[in-house]
This record gives structure tokens, C-alpha cells and sequence, in this order.
């Protein structure tokens, strides 16, 4: 991996993360669809619009026997991620639902250390406390907990545990997969998985504000900013790429502020410095290339 790659695949992540802090307002927008219903209309949508893109860019989508059971995997551990994230918000608080989501970088290191064999310098982890200590200020935790919260809380620490696989698994098909087809394939599997859930949730027509925040979600956080997200992982590390993405949190307060009116605590002000900084200090510790690339490198060399 070269120097130029990580820089691209850092801009990559980093034009992810800002569409997809929109999905916090749009989901807000989106009520009073469920849960289920939410997370496969826009599953649906960003499937189609990949597709739309790799048809149009000559990418073929002849999917072939022997990947089906591959992609059926990915696309329930990608549905898991969202719908668990999305559900738990009907039993916590987004304070604590955020913070655990975002906890997901340690599962990524764990993951990419146990199932690709690429493990990440120690010196590079060091700013993965203060990533966690700054969302965790900046999304204000409540010293408050009921039986309910903690259902939604274990639903919030799934959901992180399925974004560590979803990071692995788009790590892991780099080589196999052009990056629309890959993309195409799991949303659109995804959607599959939860067709079940949203035909026994459908709540019926909201108006088209309603329907329109859904279609958003699919085509930008979604559509656009996952697979952005994905192509990043092609070509950095994946703890890098996801403590690059915990900066959701960061722009979802900001559009909050910015769309909503909900402005900013001085907590969480502070928080988004710690988390920035935490992530820059990462950046600037990492190395050019992982261990796991360099072995590679060296087995091809004659």
C-alpha cells in the first residue's frame, strides 16, 4: 500500500462520514415509519441506486452460485448493524445507543487480527481510549439505567459487534469483488433479510416528507457514504477507516444544531475536540502499510 492510497482511502472515509452523519436528522424525519420499515426502505433504495451506477459504469452483476451463501452472510451481519442501531433507539437514549454503537473500532482490531491476520501497531491504538472517552462525552452519557435501557444498550453493543464484521467483510473482498458489485450485493442482500420484519411492522402511509427522508437515507449515508466507506477499507487499515467514521458522531451533532436547533452542550463541544483529536493522533502514528500487506508483499517478491 502506498502512501498515496492511504491518502485516498482517508478522503474516502472522510466524504463517507459526512453523508452519513445525516442519516441521525433523516432518520428523525423519517417518523413515524418503524424501525424495520426504515432500515429496509433505504437498504432497498441504496441497492437500486448502486446497481443504477455499476450497470451504467459497465460493472457486471452476474452473481454467481458459489457467492450466494458469501453474500447472503454479509448482507444479514449488514442488516443486523443497522436495524439493531435504528431499534435500540425506541429503548435508550441516543446518548447511550451512540456511544456504544461507536465502541466499534476495538471489535475492528479484534476482527481484522483474528479473521485477515492483520494486526495494528499498539502505538497506533493509543488514540482509541480518547476517541471513545470523547463520544462518550460528546453524546453525554446518564448515569441512569432500567431494565429497558439495558435492552436497548445490548442492542446498540450488537450492533457495534456486526460493524466490526461489516468492516472485516469489505476488507476481506477487495480482491474478489469490484467495489459496486460488492456494494450491490450486500444492500440489496440486506434488504432481503428484511423484508420479513418490515411487511410485520408496516404502519402505513406518513406523507411523502416521510417517504422522501427514507429515499435520502438510501442514496446518501447509505448509497453513497457505505460504499465510500468500503472503498476506503480497500485500502487502509479497517481500525483506521472506522475511528475515521466515529466522527458521525461529531457531524450529527453539528447538522442537529444546524437543522434541528438542538445546539451543542459545552460537554459536547468538548467531546468532539477529544474525539478529533484522538483519531488525528492516530492518523499520525499509523504505519504505511500493514503487517499482513508487507507479509504479502515479500511472498510475491521472486
Amino acid at each position: 500500500m502506498t502512501p498515496r492510497s492511504d491518502r485516498g482511502g482517508i478522503v474516502f472515509v472522510t466524504i463517507g462520514v459526512g453523508l452519513f452523519s445525516t442519516s441521525a436528522v433523516l432518520v428523525r424525519l423519517a417518523v413515524p415509519h418503524s424501525a424495520f420499515e426504515i432500515t429496509f426502505g433505504r437498504m432497498v433504495v441504496a441497492a437500486a441506486f448502486v446497481a443504477v451506477i455499476a450497470v451504467a459504469t459497465g460493472v457486471r452483476l452476474d452473481f454467481r452460485a458459489g457467492e450466494i451463501g458469501r453474500f447472503a452472510l454479509y448482507g444479514l451481519i449488514t442488516a443486523a448493524h443497522f436495524l439493531l442501531y435504528i431499534w435500540s433507539l425506541d429503548y435508550t437514549t441516543i446518548a447511550h445507543s451512540l456511544a456504544l454503537v461507536y465502541t466499534a473500532p476495538i471489535f475492528v482490531t479484534i476482527f481484522a487480527a483474528v479473521l485477515l491476520r492483520e494486526s495494528f501497531p499498539l502505538r497506533a491504538l493509543s488514540g482509541i481510549p480518547i476517541v471513545l472517552i470523547g463520544i462518550a462525552i460528546l453524546t453525554g452519557l446518564e448515569a441512569r439505567l432500567d431494565p429497558r435501557m439495558l435492552v436497548g444498550d445490548a442492542m446498540a453493543i450488537g450492533s457495534a459487534v456486526c460493524l466490526g464484521l461489516y468492516s472485516v467483510a469489505g476488507r476481506r473482498e477487495r480482491t474478489r469483488q469490484p467495489l459496486l458489485r460488492y456494494a450491490t450485493g450486500v444492500y440489496g442482500a440486506a434488504a432481503l433479510w428484511l423484508i420479513p420484519t418490515a411487511a410485520l411492522s408496516l404502519t402505513g402511509w406518513h406523507g411523502l416528507g416521510p417517504a422522501l427522508s427514507i429515499v435520502a437515507m438510501g442514496i446518501f449515508p447509505l448509497g453513497i457514504g457505505h460504499t465510500l466507506y468500503n472503498a476506503s477499507l480497500r485500502r487502509v487499515h479497517p481500525t483506521l477507516v472506522n475511528l475515521v467514521a466515529t466522527q458521525e458522531v461529531t457531524g450529527g451533532v453539528i447538522l442537529g444544531a444546524l437543522i434541528l436547533g438542538e445546539m451543542p452542550s459545552p460537554s459536547s463541544a468538548i467531546g468532539a475536540v477529544l474525539t478529533i483529536a484522538g483519531v488525528a493522533l492516530v492518523l499520525l502514528t499509523a504505519p504505511r502499510r500493514t503487517e499482513g500487506e508487507s507479509r504479502t508483499e515479500r511472498g510475491r517478491t521472486p
